[in-house]
Formats: C-alpha cells, structure tokens, sequence
C-alpha cells in the first residue's frame, strides 16, 4: 500500500500505463482504525473517489486532506467483506499491509463506505477482479517516481507430464530386452509413421511338424 502516490497536482489519479480504470464511484468515506502510533494522515474520515484497476484499489482524496491518494494493491489485501448494515449505507471492509517504500509501516483495517450507493457492485467486481489476479498478484513495474516494487512470480511448477493415451503393460527386465530387441531390428518410414518394417534378412521360423498318430493296438 502506498500513501500519496497515484495523484496529480491536478487532483487527477495516476496510474501506470498498461493499467486501465474497470470502474469507479464518487462519494466515498474511507477510515482506518488497529493501527499502531496512527499518522496524521490515517486520521478522520477521508472523502472522496474509488478507482479499481485490475491490480489494486486507488482512493482518490476530495480537498486538501493530509491523504491526497491512498494505494491498495491486491496481494496485500485480505479478509475483504461486503456489509449490508440495517441502518447506514453499504460499505466494504478489509486489512491491508504497507509495501516498502510506501509512506507508512505495519497493517491497518479500512472501511470504504458509499454513501451514494455502489458498494455491492464494486466489492463484487473487486473480489472477482482480485482472484483473477492471484496466479500473478502484483501491479506492473511503476516508475521510480511512483516506488512501487514489483513481486516476484510465483514459482515454477516444473514440467506437465505427457497424457496417457490408454493402458500400458508393467515394465519388466525381460519385457524391455525384448522391446529393445525389436527396436534394434526395426525401423519406421518417416513419410509413413504409422508403419515399422521388418527386416527381410530374419531367417524364417522352424518348420512345424504335427505329432505322428498314435498306433492303434
């Protein structure tokens, strides 16, 4: 999570070039609260926009508050609900880590709260969004203005096994000195694979020979 990193002097969000805003909602109360010596800047209700992009979530700030823009990346968020209170309006909920380099340190629990309505439809595509997300979880490199640090990848899952075309026999030490007998005297056309020839110089098998009948007494 980064602490005013993706505003402009303008009161523009910015965000990295090969992302793109899928939705966004106005009227948006955000506060904090479990926090360790609490910034001035996670103090108070922040007001303002929400922008989801298909690697994080960006609280845009409405005014001159402390908190401009506030960065929540996917892969250091958890525990997100969605809350249909009896009384008040909808809101989402959630912890989220700091990243290295982000204006603050240790953990935090947000609620984004739509006052004018929205909150089930964008919790639902943030949640959808985010397990989309999960084989890759972090936002593409930012510039080094921005002191976003890209995650590495997931590790390797090593090679897929070949698929099994159907049922094979046990594999004995006499069942594979036969196989590379037949290897050694055989051979395939590779215009015609489907195909093994023989060699025409194996010597034919004995002659067979019925047992005479048995006299009769």
């Amino acid at each position: 999570m980064a602490l005013n990193k993706n505003h402009s002097e303008g009161g523009g969000v910015i965000v990295n070039n090969s992302e793109s805003i899928l939705m966004s909602y106005e009227h948006v109360e955000l506060t904090f609260n479990d926090m360790k010596n609490v910034p001035e800047a996670f103090k108070g209700t922040k007001k303002g926009t929400i922008y989801l992009t298909p690697y994080r979530v960006i609280f845009l700030s409405k005014g001159k508050d402390a908190m401009q823009s506030f960065m929540m990346p996917f892969y250091l968020m958890k525990d997100c609900e969605i809350k249909q209170p009896v009384f008040g309006a909808n809101f989402v909920k959630g912890t989220v880590k700091a990243e290295a380099g982000g204006g603050w340190e240790g953990s935090a629990s947000y609620k984004l709260t739509f006052t004018a309505g929205g909150a089930i439809e964008f919790g639902q595509r943030m949640l959808q969004v985010a397990s989309q997300a999960e084989f890759y979880p972090g936002p593409p490199m930012m510039d080094g203005a921005m002191g976003y640090v890209q995650p590495p990848p997931p590790p390797y899952p090593g090679p897929m096994e070949p698929p099994v075309s159907g049922p094979s026999a046990p594999s004995t030490p006499a069942a594979e000195a036969k196989a590379a007998e037949a290897a050694a005297s055989a051979y395939y056309n590779p215009g015609n694979p489907h195909n093994v020839y023989m060699p025409t110089s194996q010597p034919p098998p004995p002659p067979y020979y019925p047992p005479e009948d048995k006299k009769t007494q």
